[in-house]
């Protein structure tokens, strides 16, 4: 009855040292299969009996809280709580957190550093070299360039200031922002549709759609300036991955950068294995100080929730 499950992939492989404060505050720490996302069957299983449950990005059914008799708190090492059905564990009385802001600085940074790899083709560059191969890409600059943020929360107010201090220009499109948000004359708030005429790149940092839809879908796709540049380190549903595909091979889409899929690891890797596509397994937060900063919050969080 005191038991706390811990399901994060980098912290069931490596294990960290805020756990020791659940140890000390006299909770049994127990961890799924090292480095590997939990089954729906395996959560069952691991759940019985614990009263707290340090998730991952790993889906969180209802049959999976409906079994989990003495579950009181879920907290996550991030912002995304949509793997987890949320009614049902309002229904359940099951608190749910969530670290906000935590890896907010470690996805801006990777979100910029594919958009640098995706416009001077960093990965081809690296591979033909490596090679034997002296082949070059012509790159582009993105200097006075458009950048679209879709989803204008921490993540993308921090990849904003970035790249706004590269001077580039910012839309972003957040129908929850907080509008006093003005960090320079070159940012501004924008309509999906300013994004889909106006952007030179688009950087996805919002949850997926309530109705399960893609955002990012041949509809949209063909909005968009020939040549676009899409970077997702939010969510694999966002995005049509046939869409994105076919826009690849005619060139409406100069490159697509992803971090996410809609199994980890991918079982098929058609879209990441194509030329103009650069794939990263998750690590947008998966940096020292953002992995510190989220378990170290989450690890609060639950004892928090337990001692009140």
């Amino acid at each position: 009855m005191n038991k706390i499950l811990v399901t994060p992939r980098s912290v069931t492989k490596s294990g960290h040292p805020s756990l020791d404060l659940l140890k000390q505050a006299g909770y049994e720490v127990v961890f799924s299969k090292p480095g590997e996302q939990p089954t729906e069957d395996e959560l069952k299983e691991l759940l019985n009996g614990c009263v707290g449950y340090l998730a991952g990005v790993e889906k969180v059914s209802a049959a999976v809280l409906e079994s989990a008799k003495d579950l009181k708190v879920i907290s996550r090492n991030g912002v995304g709580i949509d793997n987890v059905d949320l009614k049902i564990a309002e229904k359940l009385k099951i608190k749910v957190c969530k670290t906000d802001g935590a890896n907010a600085r470690g996805v801006s940074e990777l979100a910029l550093s594919l958009i640098f790899a995706l416009t001077r083709s960093l990965p081809f560059c690296d591979y033909n070299l490596k090679a034997g191969n002296w082949e070059r890409r012509k790159g582009t600059e993105i200097f006075g360039k458009t950048l679209g943020v879709i989803g204008c929360g921490r993540i993308g107010r921090e990849l904003s200031i970035l790249a706004l201090a590269l001077n580039m220009k910012v839309i972003a499109y957040d129908p929850f922002s907080e509008l006093f948000f003005t960090p320079d004359p070159g940012f501004r708030f924008g309509t999906l549709e300013d994004i889909w005429a106006s952007a030179d790149i688009i950087s996805l940092h919002c949850p997926p759609l309530p109705n399960g839809q893609a955002l990012i879908n041949a509809e949209n796709l063909a909005k968009m300036k020939k040549g676009v540049y899409i970077v997702n380190t939010a969510r694999a549903a966002l995005v049509n991955e046939p869409a994105i595909l076919a826009f690849l091979d005619n060139n409406k889409i100069a490159g697509y950068a992803t971090d996410v899929f809609p199994q980890e690891p991918p079982a098929d890797r058609k879209l990441a294995a194509h030329p103009k596509v650069i794939a990263t397994p998750h690590i947008g937060g998966f940096t020292d100080e953002s992995v510190n900063r989220a378990m170290y919050g989450a690890v609060e969080n639950i004892l928090n929730t337990l001692k009140n």
